[in-house]
């Protein structure tokens, strides 16, 4: 493990495979660690096809520091991405991702396109269901609890990321209360689904820039949280992108999350993924 610290944000990651192969990111969704189980399988079988593997924690993720001033969290996310791979020396890179890191990464992949040399998203989140399901979970909970007994009531539903990250208890006592619930507001606002998108933060012009080879699996028709028309939505408006079934059944997603086993799987990507970075 290594940490680095961009835009003053403490930022934890791990490389694997050798140095100077193509690069691949790895990015996770929801509030999970890099190591949650099934990423770092991932990563490992990505670098025995021969791949420089990058698994970060995202800012307010994992044992990363937690970050209340941007726009949003996924743009958040999205440049301190692009500052990661520059820094480590990593682009262009492929980048995968799933849930919120498939949203992540095609905005960083939007914004930064010659720093990408493929990009491969899974679970894209979207629908009114799954949308406003986000925005009850990143920024609802938090926003309540810091109207009701302030940050020390919000540090106490944050316990996993700062047991990984102590500073994080401090980072969240700074907040100012009011302008912390002002910030979870207009986070929140990100989720309204857009009408001309399936994914917030791209608009159909920013999907057109993305012009690198990109692999869109499909999701589950039972998946409420990533709808298929999201996935299939996505497919028609990345020019040229691939769209494929995933490794795995209908009821992939619904089964994990019941047991929280959400990444378990996602070893099972690992061959198509390898032969589709060959192009």
């Amino acid at each position: 493990m290594a940490r680095i610290t961009i835009q003053g944000i403490e930022i934890e990651y791990e490389l694997l495979g050798k140095a100077g192969d193509p690069a691949v990111v790895v990015t996770v969704g929801g509030r999970f660690s890099k190591d949650i189980p099934g990423s770092p399988e991932l990563g490992r079988l990505l670098a025995e096809g021969g791949r420089r593997v990058l698994l970060w924690d995202r800012p307010n993720c994992g044992a990363s520091d937690l970050c209340f001033d941007a726009e949003n969290e996924s743009i958040l996310g999205a440049d301190i991405l692009r500052a990661l791979l520059r820094q480590l020396d990593l682009g262009p890179a492929a980048l995968v991702g799933g849930s919120a890191g498939s949203r992540l990464s095609m905005i960083a992949a939007a914004r930064n396109p010659e720093m990408v040399s493929h990009l491969v998203a899974l679970w894209m989140s979207g629908g009114p269901i799954g949308l406003l399901a986000l925005a009850h979970y990143y920024c609802v909970g938090p926003a309540i609890a810091a109207s009701k007994g302030g940050m020390q009531a919000v540090a106490s539903s944050w316990q996993q990321e700062i047991a990984r990250n102590p500073r994080n208890r401090e980072i969240l006592l700074r907040q100012d209360p009011k302008k912390f619930i002002e910030t979870m507001g207009r986070w929140a606002e990100f989720f309204v689904p857009p009408k001309d998108s399936p994914v917030p933060g791209m608009s159909p012009a920013d999907f057109a820039r993305l012009k690198m080879p990109a692999l869109v699996f499909r999701s589950g028709e039972s998946d409420l949280a990533h709808p298929r028309r999201t996935s299939e939505w996505v497919h028609a408006l990345i020019p040229g992108s691939r769209l494929v079934e995933p490794p795995w059944g209908d009821n992939e997603w619904n089964e994990r999350s019941n047991v929280g086993e959400f990444c378990l799987g996602w070893p099972k990507l690992a061959p198509q993924i390898l032969e589709f970075l060959k192009e």
